[in-house]
């Protein structure tokens, strides 16, 4: 026997919305995003199931991308925060690595390395974000630089990450769109912006290669409704099972700091699933699960290993019984909102204590 809490990964549904993103954009080049272990998904796993249709992937830093050549993924991998250090450039060139050059002390890198051949290399600009890339008077001279370096694919990929794609109502976007199309070297130069918010609801933004992320998980990135995400299809479904069953009078109250208090006489069941699993402490009163093909609230503090939830009105509910916590009948930006956190957290912060599972 083991603990009942487990995470069932849906590799046709990964598969399945990588290729909603590709027919958002057919003009475009897709590559996948399986940084933060496939937002918590499992990033071997992940990879794995879509290589033979991704052209390449998308990670943060060079130890998630030596973890999938060990598991024997074998496509380009783009380092989207880029090398941090000198002899990062020598790994990149070793193991195939493409390279997002933000800073002048990166591209220095690149001029001062000799690899055995030619790098693949991203320049990203600032359009606005503020977090990296360069400012734009800087990406002429930077642009040039690299392209006249002999050890530089000919073809540098100019990219910047917009800030606001999520808000629907923002101009803020348009304006990131205009400005980057303004900056550039030259207007045959392959251009990536779109992540899985530009894919998904701003088609100005497709370029030459697009970087969904959030979407491939089956959970949409924008804000508010949008036909183009009605046929997401959830990965991640994190469930567990009721461990106990006991009734409360009208006035009791439930779990820590005696926050939730019954308003009749009432059905209470305890699931093995708190915050110790990933589950947010600052889940409120009422937060959503379903159980027995219903919703029911949660009543009274996540603790850290179980959650209690009112099930007055599924009176039928028993020890044993499965507890849905987010997948494909609660969709997990419902539990975010309640939370007043993101999906992309919720997602990425469940701990390994979690048995993880994988359906193909």
């Amino acid at each position: 026997m083991s603990r009942p809490a487990k995470i069932t990964i849906n590799l046709n549904a990964l598969r399945h919305n990588y290729q909603l993103a590709c027919s958002l954009a057919p003009a475009s080049q897709t590559l996948a995003v399986v940084k933060a272990n496939a937002y918590g998904h499992g990033a071997t796993a992940c990879a794995k199931a879509l290589e033979p249709f991704a052209p390449a992937f998308a990670v943060a830093c060079i130890e998630e991308a030596l973890e999938l050549r060990d598991s024997g993924i074998s496509k380009p991998i783009l380092l989207l925060e880029g090398p941090f250090t000198n002899d990062e450039v020598a790994l990149a060139d070793q193991h195939n690595f493409w390279l997002m050059l933000s800073n002048q002390q990166q591209i220095d890198f690149i001029a001062a390395a000799k690899p055995k051949a030619p790098l693949t290399i991203w320049l990203k600009i600032d359009t606005g974000m503020h977090r990296l890339g360069l400012p734009p008077h800087e990406v002429e001279q930077a642009y040039q630089r690299l392209m006249a370096m002999d050890h530089v694919h000919s073809t540098v990929v100019v990219a910047s990450h917009f800030a606001a794609a999520d808000d629907l109502d923002k101009n803020f976007t348009k304006t990131q769109i205009d400005h980057f199309k303004s900056i550039l070297p030259s207007a045959d130069v392959p251009t990536s912006l779109a992540n899985s918010a530009g894919i998904l609801a701003w088609p100005e933004s497709h370029g030459s290669w697009n970087r969904p992320g959030f979407m491939l998980y089956g959970t949409s990135p924008l804000s508010t409704p949008h036909r183009n995400t009605e046929t997401l299809e959830p990965v991640m479904r994190l469930e567990s099972k009721v461990i106990g069953t006991h009734w409360v009078e009208k006035d009791e109250t439930v779990g820590y700091g005696c926050t939730w208090q019954a308003k009749q006489k009432s059905l209470i069941a305890t699931v093995a699933i708190g915050y110790g699993d990933g589950y947010p402490r600052q889940a409120p009163n009422g937060t959503p699960v379903f159980i027995n093909n219903q919703q029911a609230p949660l009543a009274g503090r996540v603790s850290m290993d179980m959650i209690t939830i009112d099930v007055t009105h599924i009176p039928q509910t028993a020890i044993g019984d499965t507890v849905e916590l987010w997948g494909e009948n609660i969709d997990v930006n419902v539990i975010a909102k309640a939370c007043h956190t993101i999906g992309y957290e919720l997602v990425t912060r469940m701990t390994q204590r979690v048995e993880k599972t994988y359906q193909d």
